[in-house]
């Protein structure tokens, strides 16, 4: 009697929405030591390139909650953390073999936390890094369109109407990086080629960093204040955690420099954001331009809205068509390190204490 080829060890669920060309990607990687489940009908229907969430309203009939769950009662590996209710850990209660989630966001640190995940042994990796090109471009897209005054050219082009001005330039004003990880890097790097001055502010301010940064000069958080209050440009690249939690608070946007420019590619909470309404109106501010909110998606009713001098991202500054290709390469690094117990060889784990 021939006996069946026994079933690989480990399981892949595929949990949130991925293009066909990359779980071929993930086949191919896997080969037979791990079998890869993906189920099309059982994800959202996507709205945009690299859409990890899908339409909104979208049900699973029972017969596909039952292959769902029952996938989910299988694996060992997740890619995202996946969907369900609150009463079952976000769906994650019942997936109890899982030991690795690769996650497609960089900032997971608080959901982890949310889910009473920061004293488990479940490894989680995060998609960081992948998104430092196009936020960097969202950054200067948003520095551009300040100094060379984009919105009055637009109102002046509507109106037919030719007048001569005097634009501003990026050469030698000072850009202000707070929380420069590898975001922060792209964003001085690109800063340093329009000839602008680069100070980063950073926890760790180890010699040799300014380097790795692109920063003219480094500092540590003690000096936050003075840092805002010399940069003409400031830019928020920094995770949520306890100790960011509102840094950007009334008083340090009291010590920027007056006519400033900020641009938040971090979480929404990490500013106060009624201290930042009061400044734009005031002029304390020059211009904002948010990519995140406090509360998402931002309120109807927010005056941040309306503003003449913000400029309004959907929290996509980060998505483009190469997303998913770039996260899939971080994955399948990872998959070949855990298959082969390489665990500490894994790019980007989460720690889970730090959240970042």
């Amino acid at each position: 009697m021939t006996s069946k080829a026994a079933r690989p060890a480990h399981i892949v669920f595929i949990t949130s929405p991925l293009e066909a060309e990359h779980v071929a990607t993930m086949q191919r990687t896997a080969r037979d030591r791990a079998e890869i489940i993906h189920e099309a009908d059982l994800l959202p229907p996507t709205r945009y390139i690299a859409d990890h969430k899908g339409r909104d309203g979208f049900r699973l009939s029972p017969e596909q909650s039952l292959r769902w769950r029952a996938h989910l009662g299988r694996a060992t590996i997740l890619w995202d953390f996946p969907s369900g209710p609150p009463a079952a850990g976000g769906g994650l209660a019942w997936a109890p073999k899982v030991k690795w989630v690769q996650t497609t966001s960089s900032g997971v640190g608080q959901m982890v936390q949310r889910l009473g995940l920061a004293e488990s042994d479940l490894i989680v990796t995060t998609a960081r890094g992948v998104h430092a090109e196009p936020l960097a471009e969202f950054v200067f897209l948003a520095l551009l369109a300040h100094a060379k005054d984009l919105p009055m050219l637009q109102r002046d082009q509507r109106r037919h109407r030719w007048e001569r001005y005097c634009g501003g330039e990026l050469r030698d004003k000072r850009l202000a990086i707070i929380g420069a990880g590898k975001v922060g890097a792209e964003v001085g790097r690109i800063g340093r080629a329009f000839g602008m001055q680069v100070a980063a502010l950073v926890n760790n301010p180890r010699p040799g960093r300014e380097t790795e940064l692109h920063a003219h000069e480094m500092h540590g958080p003690s000096q936050l204040h003075r840092v805002l209050g010399q940069a003409d440009y400031v830019v928020l690249t920094l995770p949520h955690t306890p100790s960011s939690e509102r840094m950007i608070d009334a008083e340090a946007i009291a010590r920027m420099k007056p006519g400033a420019v900020l641009v938040n590619i971090a979480r929404g909470q990490v500013i106060d954001e009624d201290a930042l309404i009061r400044a734009l109106r005031s002029g304390q501010i020059a211009y904002a331009a948010l990519d995140v909110a406090a509360t998402e998606p931002l309120p109807a009713d927010s005056p941040l809205w309306d503003m003449p001098n913000v400029l309004i991202s959907p929290h996509s500054a980060s998505t483009a068509p190469s997303e998913n290709r770039k996260i899939t390469e971080i994955f399948c690094h990872n998959l070949g390190c855990y298959l082969e117990g390489r665990v500490k060889d894994m790019l980007n784990v989460l720690d889970k204490k730090r959240l970042y």
